[in-house]
C-alpha cells in the first residue's frame, strides 16, 4: 500500500531545462550557422588557442558555452532560477578546463591517493595477507580520480563513461575489500568466487550502458 501511495504522490519532472529552452536552441543554431561554416570556421580555427585545439574544443562547443551564459543571464534578469544544461549546472570555463574547481579537486584526491599508496608500500611488507588487495584498491582509486579529472576538464561521451565506469569499479572493489577483510582470509575460495561475481556484474553493467542508452 505504501509504495502505491508514493507513486500517487510522484510528479512529472523534466531534466536539463536550459538546453530545452527555445532561446538557447535558437542561439546555438544561429551561432553555428554564423561562425561554424565556411570562411568563418577557418577564422575560428585560426584564432583558437592551441591548448583549446589540443583538448578537443570545437566551434560548436564555443557556441553552446556562449549561448548557455546568454540564457542564464536572461533567466536571472527575468527572476528565474539558474537552469541546468545537458544535465549539468553552468560553470565558468578557465583555459581549457570546463569545470576548474571540480577538476582541481579530483586531481588533489588522486594525488592524495598516490601519496598514501607510496607510504603504504614503504611501511607495509608485501607478505601481509591484505597487501595485494589494498594495493590493487589504491590503483583502482587512482585510476578513477584520473578519469574524474579528465572528465571535469573536458566533458565528452567517452570521458563521461570512463568517469562513471571507473567510479563504479571503486565501489565494487570496496565491497570486495570488505569481503576479503571479514571472510576472505579464512575462506579464500569464497573470496575468489565472490570476486568473480563482482567482475561479471561490472562487465554486465558496462556492457548494458555502452550498448544501450547511457
Amino acid at each position: 500500500m505504501a509504495p502505491l501511495l508514493v507513486l500517487l504522490l510522484a510528479g512529472v519532472v523534466s531534466a536539463s531545462r536550459g538546453d530545452r529552452e527555445p532561446v538557447y536552441r535558437d542561439c546555438v543554431n544561429a551561432c553555428e550557422q554564423r561562425n561554424c561554416t565556411g570562411s568563418r570556421l577557418q577564422d575560428f580555427r585560426a584564432e583558437q588557442p592551441l591548448y583549446m585545439r589540443l583538448t578537443g574544443w570545437v566551434c560548436l562547443d564555443d557556441c553552446r558555452y556562449q549561448c548557455m551564459w546568454d540564457t542564464v543571464s536572461l533567466y536571472v534578469k527575468e527572476g528565474y532560477s539558474v537552469p541546468q544544461f545537458h544535465g549539468k549546472w553552468p560553470f565558468s570555463r578557465f583555459l581549457f578546463f570546463q569545470e576548474p574547481a571540480s577538476a582541481l579537486a579530483s586531481f588533489l584526491n588522486g594525488l592524495a591517493n598516490l601519496m598514501m599508496l607510496q607510504r603504504y608500500r614503504a611501511s607495509v611488507p608485501a607478505s601481509c595477507p591484505m597487501y595485494h588487495t589494498c594495493l590493487t584498491f589504491a590503483m583502482v582509486s587512482i585510476n578513477a580520480w584520473f578519469w574524474s579529472t579528465i572528465f571535469h576538464t573536458r566533458d565528452t561521451a567517452i570521458t563521461e563513461k570512463m568517469d562513471y565506469f571507473c567510479a563504479s569499479a571503486v565501489i565494487l572493489h570496496s565491497i570486495y575489500l570488505c569481503c576479503m577483510r571479514t571472510l576472505g582470509l579464512r575462506y579464500p575460495s569464497f573470496a575468489t568466487a565472490f570476486g568473480a561475481v563482482l567482475v561479471v556484474l561490472f562487465a554486465c553493467h558496462v556492457s548494458y550502458l555502452t550498448l544501450g542508452r547511457f
